[in-house]
């Protein structure tokens, strides 16, 4: 597998863990990347629109909001990579150890509980091995919610050409590290994001 580079790669994944409150998760228009302006015939009015979509896009990429496309993800900050793996397994081990610590917060409960926990992640395990994104949202009380997913990396199947963040913001051997920070980890919470209370 390749990337822009030419060098060949590994596929490994990052994990992303968002609390915060519903409305903010709700306003889609700072989830999406935006799109690129036409040129218009009205030159001034042509350099306002580039203007205004550079802002968007740089809000955009700043922004701790779960993108709407999941490996968007790719293009945010490093800093909001809550976990790296090598293999789908340990990655989808983190999910689970997710979903067993906001379980008892979700709202309404998780149906099934601990074992429909359990099936959700062998199925979003066979996602990760094939290559796919997975990613999930609940309802932890108003106004919490709590978006979580995993993205394959380097080259992700649904966007090839997205840089790996880690890559991207100069890790010297370009790859992600192999770590499992087990049930216990708690990212710190990224600018916009409440804390997992």
């Amino acid at each position: 597998m390749g990337d822009p580079s030419g060098k060949r790669t590994a596929v490994h994944f990052h994990g992303y863990l968002w609390v915060g409150e519903k409305a903010e998760f709700d306003k889609e228009s700072r989830r999406r990347l935006p799109v690129e302006p036409w040129p218009g015939a009205d030159p001034d009015a042509s350099a306002q629109r580039v203007a205004l979509h550079r802002t968007l896009t740089e809000e955009f990429l700043r922004s701790p909001l779960p993108p709407i496309e999941v490996a968007l993800w790719l293009l945010k900050p490093a800093r909001l990579v809550a976990g790296s793996w090598d293999g789908a397994e340990s990655a989808a081990a983190w999910l689970g150890a997710r979903l067993e610590e906001y379980a008892p917060r979700f709202e309404p409960p998780a149906g099934g509980g601990a074992a429909h926990l359990r099936g959700l992640v062998g199925r979003l395990t066979g996602t990760l091995l094939r290559g796919g994104d997975v990613s999930l949202g609940y309802y932890l009380g108003a106004p919490a919610f709590l978006s979580l997913a995993v993205v394959a990396c380097s080259p992700n199947r649904a966007a090839p050409g997205l840089p790996c963040p880690e890559r991207a913001e100069g890790r010297a051997d370009g790859r992600a590290t192999a770590r499992d920070e087990g049930p216990g980890f708690q990212p710190a919470p990224a600018s916009g994001a409440h804390p997992a209370a």
